[in-house]
């Protein structure tokens, strides 16, 4: 099972700036392939375990912990029995600035958005009643029963008093480029950036200069994810946005997203969403 690839999204508006991400017992194994953005994201265990792998290196998270994805930092999350329940926060750290010249800015903020300074990805538990109180927010603003303005301002209130407990802590570290994964995101922007076509190992291989075999196992290996599975999630991704934000033919998307076999992209779209490409059209144009 997928879920919605988050790097080529805009997380936050100015009305609604924090994002929040809540994924509860998928019913079976599923994996959010390697992924980055430019904006800050706090990982938060409610029950469950969660593969949690960050910069290439893994983690298990269990009931209550937190892990912090620094702006930039490549990562992907899943589980192989779906039976989690956790949230994602993501915001930029620019939302967390007065705009000023101030120690705050200059000393953390701007170095922490920068890539210069990071917070240590696993946090354990430290953060778990400031991810709860994300949560509530969370709930209120979805219910209603607070105003956007008002879980604007707590949410805020919160996300320093984050920032403070891992200065206080001695959660932010000094980052150095190994920690940006250069390598790898040149692999997935690459991918990002011709999966509508055709890729195989051999162009891939060209592309960075490498044999098949070792593109084969170097993927496998830091992406826990085929090159062949990674340009499928890619290439279904955007053939159901294109579904829920056109009125183009199936056939038409089927060719948009990379595929020229239009059978084989029902039964391969049936089998990641468990839906028909029609059907899942038909039920987003009932949901408005």
């Amino acid at each position: 099972m997928y879920f919605e690839l988050k790097e080529n999204k805009p997380h936050g508006t100015k009305d609604d700036p924090f994002s929040t991400y809540h994924i509860e017992n998928a019913g079976r194994s599923f994996q959010i392939p390697v992924h980055w953005h430019d904006e800050l994201e706090i990982i938060y265990v409610k029950s469950g375990f969660l593969t949690v792998s960050i910069s290439g290196e893994s983690y298990i998270g269990k009931p209550g912990d937190a892990f912090v994805v620094s702006p930039g930092n490549l990562h992907l999350m899943g589980s192989d029995t779906g039976a989690v329940d956790y949230y994602t926060f993501l915001f930029p750290l620019k939302n967390l600035s007065f705009r000023a010249d101030d120690l705050l800015e200059d000393k953390l903020l701007e170095p922490l958005n920068s890539g210069h300074l990071m917070i240590n990805p696993i946090i354990n538990d430290t953060a778990k009643e400031l991810c709860e109180q994300l949560i509530e927010v969370y709930a209120a603003k979805n219910d209603e029963s607070e105003s956007q303005l008002t879980a604007q301002i707590k949410t805020k209130i919160i996300l320093l008093q984050f920032i403070l407990e891992m200065w206080k802590k001695g959660f932010i570290i000094e980052n150095d480029t190994s920690g940006r994964n250069t390598v790898e995101k040149e692999m997935v922007s690459y991918i990002q950036q011709n999966y509508t076509g055709k890729i195989s190992l051999k162009e891939f291989g060209e592309q960075f200069h490498l044999s098949e075999k070792y593109i084969s196992r170097y993927f496998k290996e830091h992406f826990h994810i085929t090159l062949s599975q990674y340009v499928t999630y890619l290439r279904l991704e955007h053939a159901k946005q294109l579904l829920q934000d056109t009125d183009i033919p199936v056939t038409e998307v089927a060719m948009q997203s990379g595929y020229q076999n239009v059978s084989y992209f029902i039964r391969s779209f049936k089998k990641t969403y468990e839906i028909s490409p029609l059907k899942y059209r038909n039920n987003m144009l009932t949901e408005i």
